[in-house]
C-alpha cells in the first residue's frame, strides 16, 4: 500500500543494483544491519517517504479498536522524522476515516480513504477529497504521468483517477473503473520500470496470492509464485521485489532466481512501506508499530 519513494533517488540500491533502466540480474542477498522498533501509534497504515524533505508521513485509523472500514472520523496522517520521532501528530487539519495508502511526490500526497481518494499539498497543508464510484475499501494509491490508481482489495477493482493533480476544486477529475473481478484482490500497487503497474495479491489464508503485473492492454498476469497475503510493495532497479506478507509476518525481497528472501519477521500486520536510503519504514498495522530496517549487501 505502497507512498512509494521513486528507486532513482535511492543511492544504495541504485549504485549496488545498476541504473533503473539496466535490467540486469539481481545482485546478492541483502541482510539487515538493524531493525529499531517505534511504538505509539494509532493502527498505522501506510508509511510514505517524502525524499525531498527527508520526512515521513504515517496514515493512521486512530482510536482503540482496530475497524478499518468504519466511517468514524478517527483518521489522521501524522508527519514524522527518520529517526520515528513525531514531529506532526496531525499534520493535516481535514477530517479523515481510515486513511490508506500513500504516495508522495512533488509536493503532493494522495492517500486513499474507504470509498475515495485525498490530495493534500505537503506546504499549505490544503486538501480535496474526491469520490471513487463502487470502492468499498480504497487501499493503495500510486501515480505515474499524470495518472493516479487506486487498488480495492475487497471489491477486487482497480480504478484509474485522471488527472492526478486534482487539488484545485476547479479541476474535475476523471474516475473510471479499469477492471472487476478478476481474483486479484490488489493491495499495494507501483509503476514498474517496464511501465506496466504491478500489483500485490491480496486474500484469505488459505489462498496465497503472487505479485500481478498489468499491461497498457489493461491485461492482468502473475509475476511471482504464490507467496501469501502481500500488502505493500516496491520494485527495486535491479528488478527484484521488496513486498510484506500478512501469512508469514514479513518484510521480504523476491527475485524469480531465488524466490522469497526474508528480511525482518515477526510482524502481526506487516502494511505499506517506504525506503529511503539503505532503509525501509515498515508499520505494523495490528501492534501499532513502525519498524525502521536498515538494509544492506
Amino acid at each position: 500500500m505502497r507512498t512509494k519513494l521513486l528507486f532513482a533517488l535511492i543511492p544504495m540500491f541504485a549504485a549496488s543494483c545498476g541504473t533503473m533502466e539496466g535490467g540486469g540480474a539481481p545482485g546478492g542477498p541483502m541482510h539487515v544491519v538493524s531493525d529499531t522498533v517505534i511504538s505509539g501509534f494509532a493502527f498505522p497504515e501506510s508509511v510514505g517517504c517524502d525524499a525531498s524533505e527527508k520526512v515521513l508521513y504515517v496514515s493512521q485509523f486512530g482510536g482503540t479498536e482496530l475497524k478499518p472500514g468504519e466511517k468514524d472520523g478517527k483518521g489522521f496522517i501524522s508527519k514524522v522524522a527518520l529517526d520515528g520521532r513525531v514531529i506532526e501528530q496531525r499534520a493535516f487539519s481535514d477530517t479523515m476515516n481510515k486513511p490508506k495508502g500513500i504516495w508522495v511526490e512533488g509536493g503532493r500526497l494522495w492517500v486513499t480513504d474507504i470509498d475515495g481518494v485525498w490530495i493534500f499539498d505537503t506546504r499549505s497543508k490544503k486538501g480535496r477529497k474526491i469520490a471513487i464510484p463502487g470502492a468499498e475499501f480504497a487501499n493503495d494509491v500510486t501515480m505515474r504521468n499524470g495518472v493516479v490508481w487506486v487498488s480495492d482489495n475487497r471489491t477486487d477493482q482497480l480504478f484509474r483517477i485522471e488527472p492526478a493533480d486534482f487539488l484545485d476544486a476547479s479541476t474535475e477529475p476523471r474516475v473510471t473503473t479499469v477492471w472487476a473481478k478478476r481474483e486479484v484482490y490488489p493491495n499495494g500497487l507501483w509503476p514498474a520500470k517496464d511501465g506496466t503497474l504491478l500489483m500485490a495479491g491480496f486474500l484469505a489464508a488459505d489462498k496465497p496470492k503472487p505479485v500481478y503485473s498489468m499491461g497498457h492492454d489493461n491485461m492482468t498476469k502473475p509475476v511471482t509464485q504464490p507467496i501469501g497475503r502481500l500488502d505493500g510493495l516496491a520494485q527495486l532497479p535491479d528488478g527484484s521485489l521488496l513486498a510484506t506478507d500478512w501469512d508469514s509476518g514479513s518484510f521480504f525481497r523476491y527475485t524469480v532466481q531465488d524466490g522469497v528472501q526474508p528480511l525482518a519477521k515477526n510482524f502481526k500486520g506487516p502494511a505499506d512501506f517506504c525506503t529511503m536510503g539503505d532503509t525501509a519504514y515498515v508499520p505494523d498495522l495490528v501492534q501499532g508499530q513502525v519498524r525502521i530496517v536498515k538494509l544492506a549487501r
